[in-house]
């Protein structure tokens, strides 16, 4: 991921808040600035808290269509985020990505923890593929796998 590809991780990001905000009334423009606000405040704070991490941007067909961002600690790997384009859901894509993981978890002989919200629909596939409940942390759960 470069800064070039900043616009399509913030077009992708307020896809991931569109439910939400359908609710608020808010004008298309108050709704723009808080998702742009929202997107900035994200990406900085991943920025500063995973120094280290990989951030890439993954394509389908020649274009970008998810990024992932992977911290990896001493003893574990981190999924610090993960988000597909509306159009991608459903199809097995993030259940490949995450088998990769996966694999690289096992080669490595390293957990993989992440953060999922707890409404958030992925959790049925985090646990299908192995996933465990952690700890509660509020609108969220951790998770983890283990090689």
């Amino acid at each position: 991921m470069t800064d070039q590809d900043l616009p399509f991780v913030a077009r992708l990001y307020a896809t991931t808040r569109a439910g939400e905000l359908a609710a608020t009334g808010w004008t298309p423009e108050a709704k723009a600035a808080f998702l742009d606000q929202q997107h900035n405040a994200q990406h900085s704070h991943y920025r500063a808290t995973y120094a280290g991490a990989e951030w890439l941007i993954l394509e389908k067909d020649g274009e970008p269509d998810r990024p992932l961002y992977l911290a990896q600690g001493e003893e574990a790997l981190l999924l610090v985020d993960i988000s597909l384009l509306p159009e991608w859901t459903g199809q097995g894509i993030g259940g490949a990505i995450l088998t990769d993981l996966i694999a690289r978890g096992r080669k490595e002989r390293r957990p993989i923890g992440l953060h999922v919200e707890k409404r958030n629909p992925a959790q049925f596939l985090y646990r299908r593929l192995g996933f465990a409940f952690v700890e509660d942390k509020g609108i969220y759960d951790r998770m983890e796998w283990r090689p």
